[in-house]
């Protein structure tokens, strides 16, 4: 299959539009029916429902969405990787739980390009779900997930144990119930479930947040009570602008590194997990 065609149908399944698709592309209308006709005959399928109002995926077309996605991110990242300058002798890819980005990642990057510059870094931050997809697809060669994979062609290691506590920008003692401040901050699956049992009772919180480092920063900038890796508000408590709440309840965070049994580069590879574990082991013994 051509890029360009599978280009042209995420462009149309994006925009659910043909014209907008031909218009992002630069390209005529006429072209992205054509490469769409292309592939639908390569498939065998109908991928788009074409109506007035736009185009609608069919269900072969919401199935193909992913592969295509994943052809066309394999497709980029193999133009960097060969396109490498003269420089470099080597390319290597992490992938990293979103929450984990400002903690572990700049001090990684300044490690590898101080101890190894001939190697080229490149770093992406999503949610676990993502990383372990794009790690399965080879996108990516190691990933920091929130999420354990056990599989046959992968390594998983316990990475970093976070305690999640309770901090206000207020002093304040601890209550099992609403709070009008109380920002919500989605640490994954495992904390959902473990914050219902603790708080059984507590309303929908005013706001909610997928990111940790937006959640502090609109606190910081508000006021409001939420949940961090105490490692990460360690300072901020030692100045009084944070007050951790006492006894209120704790959680658990604990983040994974994953990556593959056999991979491409071992030794690239066992370079990148030490210098990673380094800086880990940093993080853990300053708090």
């Amino acid at each position: 299959m051509n890029i360009s065609h599978m280009r042209a149908f995420l462009e149309v399944a994006t925009s659910g539009s043909f014209q907008l698709a031909s218009e992002r592309l630069h390209i005529t209308q006429s072209t992205v029916s054509a490469r769409i006709k292309v592939l639908e005959s390569q498939l065998g399928q109908t991928l788009f429902l074409r109506k007035r109002e736009g185009s609608e995926l069919t269900l072969a077309g919401r199935q193909f969405m992913r592969f295509a996605h994943t052809a066309v991110r394999a497709w980029e990242q193999a133009r960097q990787e060969v396109g490498l300058p003269e420089e470099l002798s080597a390319m290597i890819s992490l992938g990293i739980q979103m929450n984990l980005w400002d903690q572990i990642t700049p001090a990684w990057i300044e490690l590898m390009q101080e101890q190894h510059p001939h190697v080229g870094t490149r770093v992406t931050a999503d949610y676990s779900a993502s990383l372990l997809e794009q790690l399965s697809s080879g996108l990516i060669d190691l990933a920091i997930t929130y999420i354990p994979r056990q599989q046959a062609d992968l390594i998983c290691e316990p990475l970093i144990d976070d305690q999640l506590i309770l901090v206000s920008t207020e002093p304040r003692k601890v209550t099992r119930h609403w709070m009008p401040d109380y920002i919500y901050i989605d640490w994954g699956d495992e904390f959902r479930a473990a914050h219902n049992l603790a708080y059984p009772e507590t309303r929908a919180p005013k706001l909610s947040v997928g990111l940790g480092m937006l959640g502090l920063d609109y606190i910081l900038k508000f006021g409001g009570t939420a949940y961090f890796p105490a490692r990460s508000v360690e300072a901020l408590l030692q100045q009084g602008t944070l007050h951790r709440i006492d006894e209120a309840p704790t959680f658990q965070r604990p983040a994974y590194l994953i990556y593959p049994r056999v991979p491409s580069d071992a030794q690239l590879l066992e370079t990148a997990i030490s210098l990673l574990k380094h800086v880990v082991a940093g993080i853990t013994r300053s708090v």
